[in-house]
C-alpha cells in the first residue's frame, strides 16, 4: 500500500491519492478511466475532501493573530493579551457663538447632543457635544466659547443607551451601534439611592490601582465593530448592584469623512437653571476657530496585528522608543507614525529626556492642546524623572529634476506619456520606503520606476535635491537651525544651498541665501544676496549670516529679522544638493517625496529615433547640479 500524503490539499493531489490507495487494492479495476461510474464517486470524494481540508487549514489560520483574516477573529485574539483596536474617530472642529436671550435664568446650558451642522464637498455632516455646557447669562448674553478656550465638537450623532441591572442574568452591556467613537463614550450608573443618572464611572484601559470600590469599566471591542461595557465583579472594580441604571451615552460618527467643514450653521438646543426650554431671540452666529479636522477610520487589521503583540511588550510601561511608539498609538489616535529619539543621542547629550515627534494622519501639526494631553498621559506610563517633549514636525522634502529621453516614434503623445510618468513617481511617493520617519528614498528605484513606465523612454538622467523649510518668525530678530541629516553635495564655486525669496529689515530688495565654502570643503559661510536683474549678478547683502556643516548636513543662521516672504505662510524653502542620491530620513526628520514641486522635462531621443544616426546634434543634459543663484 502506498504511503498517503496527508499534506495535499489541492483537489487534483487528492484525487490522485484516492487512486494510488485503490490500485494497491485488487478489488477495484475499473475506476481508472474517465468514463466510470466510480471515478465519478471519486471525484465526488476528492472534492469533499478538498473542501474539508480547506476549511480546517482556515480555522487553524483563524487561531493565530499573525494569519487571521476575519476582523472578528483578530480582535478576539488581540483581546486575549489585553489590547483593545482604537475605534473611529470623530472629527473635531472648535467654534464659539453668543447667545441672545430674554430668559430670566442666571445660566443657559447648551444640551448635550445636536450643535450644528457642517458641510464639505457638497455633504452635510452633524455636529454634537457628548456632554451638556453650562454657562452664565450676562446682561442677556451667553457666551459659549472664546477664541482662546473655545468648545469642542464632535462630528456625529449623539445617542444614549439604558440597561438595567439584573444579577439573575449572564448579562452583557452591549451598545448596539457601530461606528461609535469610543472616546466618546460616557457612562453613569444610578443606583437605587441615586438621583437623576446616577454617579459617573470612568473608563480605563488596564486595572493596574483598581480597587474593589472603584467605579469603573473597561470596553471591548465585539462583533460587527460594535463595544460591551466590562463592570467590575467587586474584587477588581465595585460590582453593580442588582436594579442599577446604567446609561451610556456617546457619538457615532462618520471618521476621516467628517473631516473640513469649517463654516457651521447652528442647530442646538438650551435649557435654563430650572430646566425649562429657552428659545434664544436670534439663531447664534457661530465662529469657526479651527475647521474639523482629525476624524479617522476604525484601526485596521494590518495595524491590530503589528500593535497588540508591542503593547503587550511595553506591558503599559513607557521605557524604550517603541514602547512610546505603540503607547502614544493608543493615547492618540489621530497618530499615523511616531518618531522617538532618547536625550544621550543628541549632541550634546542631553540625559533624562525624551524627545516624542508625531507624524499626525491629518495634517503636520499636533496642537498645543493635543501636545498636553498626550505628556499628561504619558505620565501614567513614564519612569520618574524622565522628561518627556513633544516637538513639532521636521519635514525633509526630496524634489526631482529628471530629463527623460523618449523616442517619439514609439509614441503618440507626449504629454500622456508625461503624465504616466508622473504618475509612476507619485505611486512610488506612496510606499512604504518614505513618507515615514527613517524612511529612504532609494535612487536606483527611481530610474527604473521612470525606465520601466514605457518602451518609447530610453534613458533618463535626474538629479535629487533636499530641502526644509524655514517657518520664519516675521519683524523679529531670530535664530535659525536647520538640520537635513544627510551630506550635502559641495561645489568650490558656492551657490550648493538655494533658496526662495523673502525681505529683511533695512531692506527693501528681494534678497536669498547662498553659501560660500571654506578652504576645507568641509564647512562654509551662509550669505545673503541680491540678485541683479539686468545682468544676472548677485549683490552681496550680508557677507556672514550664518555657517553650513556640509558633513553633518546642517544649516545655523544668526539672529536675521525678515520682515516678508515671497512664498506664503512665512515659509523660505531652503534647498540642498545630497551627496548620496539615496536619501534618508535621519532621526525626527519625516522623510516625503515632493512630486509637486518636482520637474518632468521631456527630451527627444534623436538617435533613437533615428534623426541623428550619427549622434551629431544629440541633447546632452549634465547629471551635475545648475550654477543658478536662487531656487526655483
Amino acid at each position: 500500500m502506498p504511503f498517503t500524503k496527508f499534506s495535499n490539499l489541492d483537489f487534483d493531489q487528492i484525487r490522485d491519492s484516492i487512486k494510488d490507495y485503490l490500485r494497491a487494492n485488487s478489488t477495484f479495476t475499473d475506476f481508472d478511466f474517465e468514463g466510470s461510474n466510480f471515478s465519478v464517486l471519486i471525484d465526488t470524494l476528492a472534492y469533499n475532501t478538498y473542501i474539508t481540508a480547506f476549511n480546517s487549514n482556515m480555522i487553524v489560520n483563524e487561531s493565530f493573530l499573525d494569519s487571521a483574516t476575519l476582523r472578528e477573529n483578530v480582535v478576539s485574539l488581540a483581546r486575549n493579551i489585553g489590547y483593545v483596536p482604537r475605534s473611529r474617530t470623530a472629527a473635531k472642529a472648535s467654534i464659539s457663538f453668543n447667545v441672545q436671550t430674554d430668559t430670566t435664568s442666571p445660566t443657559l446650558t447648551l444640551q448635550a447632543g445636536l450643535v450644528c451642522v457642517g458641510s464639505v464637498n457638497d455633504t452635510s455632516y452633524v455636529f454634537s457635544i457628548p456632554e451638556s455646557i453650562t454657562t452664565i447669562v450676562k446682561d442677556g448674553v451667553a457666551t459659549f466659547g472664546t477664541s482662546t478656550d473655545p468648545i469642542s465638537v464632535y462630528q456625529g450623532t449623539f445617542l444614549s443607551k439604558q440597561f438595567v441591572v439584573d444579577g439573575s442574568l449572564d448579562q452583557r452591556f452591549l451598545l448596539d451601534n457601530s461606528y461609535i467613537d469610543s472616546s466618546t463614550i460616557i457612562t453613569y450608573v444610578k443606583g437605587i439611592a441615586d438621583t437623576g443618572l446616577g454617579r459617573e464611572y470612568q473608563k480605563v484601559d488596564n486595572i493596574l490601582n483598581v480597587k474593589s470600590t472603584s467605579e469603573i469599566y473597561l470596553i471591548q471591542e465585539v462583533q460587527d465593530e460594535k463595544y460591551e461595557l466590562l463592570f467590575g465583579d467587586g474584587i477588581i472594580g465595585k460590582k453593580l448592584e442588582n436594579g442599577a441604571v446604567v446609561t451610556s451615552t456617546y457619538i457615532v460618527t462618520d471618521g476621516k469623512e467628517g473631516n473640513g467643514p469649517s463654516t457651521f450653521s447652528f442647530s442646538g438646543s438650551f435649557r435654563g437653571s430650572s430646566d425649562e426650554i429657552v428659545v434664544p431671540t436670534s439663531t447664534p452666529s457661530i465662529t469657526t476657530i479651527s475647521a474639523a479636522s482629525n476624524g479617522g477610520d476604525i484601526e485596521s487589521l494590518e495595524s491590530v496585528k503589528y500593535f497588540a503583540p508591542r503593547l503587550y511588550e511595553a506591558q503599559y510601561r513607557a521605557v524604550t522608543a517603541r514602547d512610546y511608539q505603540t503607547i502614544i498609538q493608543q493615547i492618540y489616535p489621530n497618530t499615523e507614525t511616531v518618531s522617538v529619539v532618547g536625550g544621550e543621542e543628541l549632541t550634546p547629550p542631553q540625559f533624562g529626556t525624551v524627545l516624542i515627534t508625531i507624524k499626525p494622519k491629518n495634517g503636520e501639526f499636533v496642537s498645543d492642546f493635543d501636545k498636553q494631553q498626550i505628556l499628561s498621559k504619558l505620565k501614567n506610563y513614564s519612569l520618574s524623572g524622565i522628561n518627556q517633549r513633544i516637538l513639532d514636525l521636521k519635514i525633509l522634502y526630496v524634489e526631482l529634476e529628471s530629463y527623460v529621453y523618449y523616442n517619439p516614434s514609439q509614441t503618440t503623445s507626449v504629454d500622456d506619456l508625461k503624465t504616466r510618468v508622473t504618475g509612476g513617481l507619485t505611486t512610488y511617493s506612496n510606499s512604504q520606503d518614505i513618507n515615514k520617519f527613517g524612511g529612504r528614498f532609494k535612487y536606483s528605484k527611481v530610474l527604473n520606476v521612470i525606465d520601466d513606465i514605457d518602451n518609447s523612454v530610453t534613458s533618463n538622467i535626474t538629479r535629487v535635491k533636499i530641502r526644509r523649510n524655514l517657518k520664519a518668525l516675521l519683524n523679529q530678530f531670530a535664530q535659525y537651525e536647520l538640520c537635513f541629516g544627510n551630506q550635502f553635495h559641495v561645489n568650490p564655486k558656492g551657490m550648493n544651498i538655494k533658496s526662495t525669496g523673502f525681505t529683511i529689515s533695512g531692506n527693501s530688495n528681494i534678497v536669498y541665501f547662498t553659501d560660500v565654502p571654506n578652504s576645507d570643503g568641509k564647512t562654509g559661510v551662509i550669505s545673503i544676496v541680491r540678485e541683479n536683474v539686468q545682468d544676472g549678478t548677485k549683490t552681496v547683502v550680508v557677507k556672514s549670516a550664518g555657517t553650513v556643516d556640509y558633513v553633518k548636513g546642517e544649516i545655523n543662521l544668526t539672529t536675521i529679522n525678515i520682515t516678508s516672504t515671497v512664498k506664503p505662510n512665512n515659509i523660505v524653502e531652503i534647498q540642498a544638493f545630497p551627496e548620496s542620491n539615496d536619501v534618508v530620513g535621519l532621526k525626527d526628520l519625516y522623510l516625503k517625496f515632493d512630486i509637486s514641486n518636482s520637474s518632468i522635462n521631456m527630451v527627444k531621443d534623436t538617435i533613437s529615433s533615428g534623426e541623428q544616426i550619427s549622434g551629431v546634434g544629440f541633447k546632452v543634459t549634465s547629471s551635475y547640479t545648475n550654477g543658478d543663484l536662487t531656487r526655483g
